[in-house]
């Protein structure tokens, strides 16, 4: 009888995590501080975690498909056939490292402009970034056609 309690509680707290994921809900906080309401993020770190995990996780989505891609397509080619580790790790590494610092300029701007940011805010920045990086990569290789 305990363990169907315990099992019953784990799978409201699953469905609570994913609910909060899918709602863009990044931080659970009773309203008792001093933001505005439940989901807009006001301290530095938050925004950044923010920007950061969605540059991350659209990078990741951008990256993806492109490995499977190459991996299909070259996987009978004798040197090519490793390119897809190269992509995966640059929609990775990119991020990681160019993503940390962006994403704290934006938070830093917020933060000394005294405003606090919505999930959606955050979610728009992160994307963005990896938009305009996908976008001047395709540019720099027209411009060498």
């Amino acid at each position: 009888m305990i363990e169907a309690l315990i099992v019953g509680e784990m799978q409201d707290v699953q469905i609570g995590f994913v609910k909060q994921i899918l709602s863009l809900n990044l931080v659970p906080r009773s309203n008792n501080t001093t933001c505005g309401n439940n989901t807009s993020l006001c301290d530095f770190s938050e925004m950044w975690y923010g920007v950061f995990l969605w540059a991350v996780v659209s990078s990741l989505i951008f990256h993806l498909p492109a490995a499977l891609l190459a991996l299909a397509t070259l996987r009978r080619h004798k040197v090519a056939r490793f390119f897809p580790l190269g992509i995966l790790l640059m929609g990775i590494i990119g991020p990681l490292f160019g993503g940390v610092l962006t994403s704290a300029a934006i938070a830093g701007v917020y933060k000394a402009a005294g405003k606090s940011m919505f999930s959606l805010e955050a979610l728009v920045f992160g994307v963005g970034q990896s938009l305009f990086i996908f976008i001047i990569s395709f540019l720099r290789i027209l411009a060498t056609l």
